[in-house]
């Protein structure tokens, strides 16, 4: 096995910058810029490969979420076809909770079926189109760096500035090609109060917030070597940006919260689509995305490639015992995606419980979520049930995550050396899912705990918190099948793993938006979670989870045994 060698980045004699990215000397002796013909040569090239690479994933991604909205306004025409069943729906969003949940109270005025579209889902999908954004901007610039690639391609005619150029460029289309089938689609709907115009500036709200969290990724890559922690920090503003826009909301005044006018999410729903139809807000994004572009180069400038501006911490002489071991070092792999996630869904559950004591005032007008919640019985348990599911969708992300950092591992090649001592196979992968499978629980203890804790002093019940920690752990059967299905197309189908970011994005679209829908059973039960019994407000039902741990069991053990039998993906 070769040992890597550290090259410096030869691309300005091949029409890029020199290696810091300012040119080469002149005749005196002094730096000279490089020409932006030389640093961005190459980037067509890139942009036309990207496209070829991702042209599955990119129209998995799109009619998804296309699918997604035209279903969810069918939903909602069906729910809500008369005015009086539309004004009922806007009597109950008009609450703290209900503006939380949606969006500024504006499209409370004028609640067609359009305008129920802007409120209730604009601020859900725009989250997903910028993780879109962010993913794909970090697939492109981090990760070729961090697996060479970017190296071999840049020895090459290719200049400093053409990764970087073709990712955003690849964003922008895709945000764009987004926006034309949502205006067309919805367009050619025919629901009551869904216009043209309407329908072309909703698409746009969603380009425009997905190129905004494109640039964020932009900044992000730069500042970290490693892929995992460039897409961490930026979903990290994302997770930011939701919160300002919930907190800025619940206000509930016509014109938004101050807060809400600090995140790019706000600003899509501040367009008021459907209602005012106002253009001017999308503004913002674009010159914030500007913004963020500029120095996004300028930083790509002061940094080698592979490497990021944020420099590594030096560590001990001598390693700690429990380094040794491979769930040791796993671990310690992992601990930097597991606190984060861990703050984050502490602070998610917190966030979800001050608004518990609003519940009656949410779920008073709202049909489908009132006969789900009285059907269960006590109208506070039953609606943080339903949230809880949500949290817990949340919490699934992590442990995708955590079992596909093996495959980041493989692919990077530093799984190699190790397995190729005396370390087995099933050891190795047994770690990273070890570290899956206890840390997606603890993340459920720390949301249930900071739901309980604030839920308890706002519903002014405390009991709620034994009750939302223990209903926060009843979802960790739906943990381990995801991480089951993410295992075993890791030890299956390496080239698929990708496809384990299905079951908890399905799984969390069908929790958010299937109790206010009304979504059909058969939908529910394709997720995990959707076996999974809504304690405190119904009683556990054991045998259910029961058989998702042995589903669970099943798949591990598909990916285990796939993964010692296949091939080693090496550099």
């Amino acid at each position: 096995m070769s040992t890597p060698t550290r090259h410096r980045d030869h691309s300005d004699n091949r029409g890029g910058g020199d290696h810091h990215g300012s040119g080469g000397p002149d005749r005196r002796g002094a730096r000279t810029s490089a020409p932006p013909a030389r640093t961005l040569a190459g980037t067509v090239a890139l942009l036309r490969f990207g496209l070829r690479r991702d042209r599955l994933r990119l129209t998995v991604w799109l009619f998804s979420l296309l699918a997604g909205t035209l279903m969810s306004l069918a939903g909602v025409a069906d729910l809500n076809p008369t005015a009086e069943d539309r004004e009922a729906f806007a009597e109950a969003s008009d609450s703290p909770a209900g503006l939380a949940l949606s969006g500024p109270s504006r499209y409370l005025d004028d609640y067609s079926h359009g305008s129920m579209i802007g409120h209730q889902l604009l601020g859900f999908t725009v989250v997903l189109v910028a993780m879109m954004s962010v993913f794909l901007v970090v697939r492109h610039t981090r990760t070729e760096e961090e697996t060479g690639r970017a190296e071999l391609v840049r020895a090459t005619a290719v200049g400093r500035h053409a990764y970087l150029s073709a990712a955003l460029l690849l964003a922008v289309l895709a945000n764009l090609a987004l926006a034309a089938l949502l205006a067309a689609g919805l367009a050619a709907s025919g629901h009551q109060g869904v216009s043209v115009q309407g329908s072309l500036l909703y698409g746009l709200a969603h380009a425009a917030v997905g190129v905004v969290f494109a640039a964020v990724a932009a900044v992000t890559v730069q500042l970290s070597a490693h892929s995992r922690a460039a897409s961490g920090s930026a979903l990290a503003v994302l997770g930011l940006a939701y919160v300002l826009r919930a907190a800025g909301d619940t206000g509930g005044d016509t014109g938004g919260g101050t807060l809400s006018w600090l995140s790019p999410i706000g600003w899509a729903q501040r367009t008021h689509v459907y209602v005012d139809d106002r253009w001017w807000p999308l503004a913002l994004c674009v010159l914030l995305s500007l913004a963020l572009i500029a120095p996004a180069y300028l930083l790509s400038t002061r940094r080698d490639v592979g490497a990021g501006l944020r420099a590594a911490r030096l560590g001990s002489r001598t390693a700690s015992p429990a380094l040794l071991r491979p769930l040791g070092l796993e671990l310690r792999l992992h601990r930097g995606m597991l606190t984060g996630f861990a703050v984050g869904l502490l602070l998610l559950g917190a966030a979800y419980g001050a608004i518990l004591g609003d519940v009656e005032e949410v779920l008073d007008s709202v049909d489908s979520m009132r006969r789900s919640a009285e059907a269960m019985g006590d109208l506070t348990e039953a609606f943080a049930a339903m949230l809880m599911t949500m949290i817990a969708t949340v919490g699934s992300a992590y442990v995708v995550l955590a079992v596909l950092r093996a495959r980041s591992e493989e692919v990077s090649g530093r799984a190699e050396p190790l397995l190729a001592t005396g370390l087995s196979r099933h050891r190795w992968l047994g770690g990273h899912l070890t570290v899956a499978l206890l840390g997606g629980p603890f993340l459920l203890l720390l949301a249930g705990l900071g739901f309980g804790l604030l839920g308890s002093v706002t519903a002014d019940d405390p009991s709620l918190v034994p009750k939302l920690v223990g209903a926060a752990l009843l979802h960790s059967p739906a943990l381990w099948v995801t991480a089951g299905a993410a295992a075993a197309l890791f030890g299956l189908a390496p080239r698929w793993s990708a496809a384990a970011w299905v079951l908890p994005v399905y799984s969390f679209v069908v929790g958010y938006l299937g109790q206010v829908l009304g979504f059909p059973e058969w939908m529910n039960n394709l997720s995990p979670f959707g076996h999974v019994s809504q304690a405190p407000a119904e009683p556990v039902e054991w045998l259910p989870l029961v058989l998702l741990t042995v589903c669970a069991l099943v798949l591990l053990a598909f990916g285990v045994l796939g993964f010692r039998r296949r091939d080693l993906e090496s550099k």
